[in-house]
C-alpha cells in the first residue's frame, strides 16, 4: 500500500494547496470563494489531524511505549493551529482581509515547521515502528469519516 511518510506527505501537500488558493483569494477580496476554499482547507486538515491523533499516533505510541515524546509535541501543534483556523474563520466570515491574512502568515509559518517535524521524524519512525503493520494503519486512517 506504500509508506505511512507517502501517503501522509501528500495529504500535506493537498492541504497546503487548499491554503495556498483560499489565501489567494482573500487577497483578492473575493470573500465567497475565499471563504469555500478555506472551509474545504480546514476540514481536510481537521481530517489530517483526526488520521493522527485517532489512528497514527496512537499506534505508534502503543508500539514503542512513547507517549509524551514526538507525538505529544504534534498535538499539541495541533491545537494551536486549530485556533488559529477558527480565528481565521472569524475573519473570512466577516470579509477582514487584515486579520485574515494575518493569521495566515502565522499559521503558514507553523504549519511548514510542523509538517517538516513529521515528515522528517515523524513518519519515519512510525514506518520503522510500524513495519508490518503500515497497511492495517493506512486503511483504519483512510477509513475514518470525514
Amino acid at each position: 500500500m506504500g509508506s505511512i511518510k507517502d501517503f501522509m506527505g501528500n495529504a500535506h501537500r493537498a492541504c497546503d494547496e487548499l491554503f495556498a488558493a483560499a489565501e489567494e483569494t482573500a487577497s483578492k477580496n473575493d470573500w465567497e470563494r475565499a471563504r469555500d476554499l478555506f472551509d474545504r482547507f480546514q476540514r481536510a486538515t481537521l481530517h489530517h489531524f483526526k488520521m493522527e491523533e485517532d489512528v497514527l499516533f496512537p499506534a505508534f505510541e502503543t508500539r514503542t511505549g512513547m507517549s509524551m515524546g514526538p507525538t505529544q509535541v504534534m498535538r499539541g501543534e495541533h491545537v494551536q493551529m486549530r485556533d488559529l483556523m477558527q480565528q481565521m474563520a472569524d475573519a473570512a466570515r466577516s470579509g477582514d482581509a487584515n486579520a485574515y491574512l494575518g493569521h495566515s502568515e502565522t499559521l503558514n509559518m507553523l504549519m511548514q515547521q510542523h509538517n517538516m517535524k513529521e515528515e522528517n521524524v515523524l513518519y519515519p519512525m512510525t514506518d520503522q515502528a510500524l513495519t508490518g503493520e503500515q497497511d492495517d494503519v493506512l486503511q483504519a486512517m483512510q477509513a475514518l469519516p470525514d
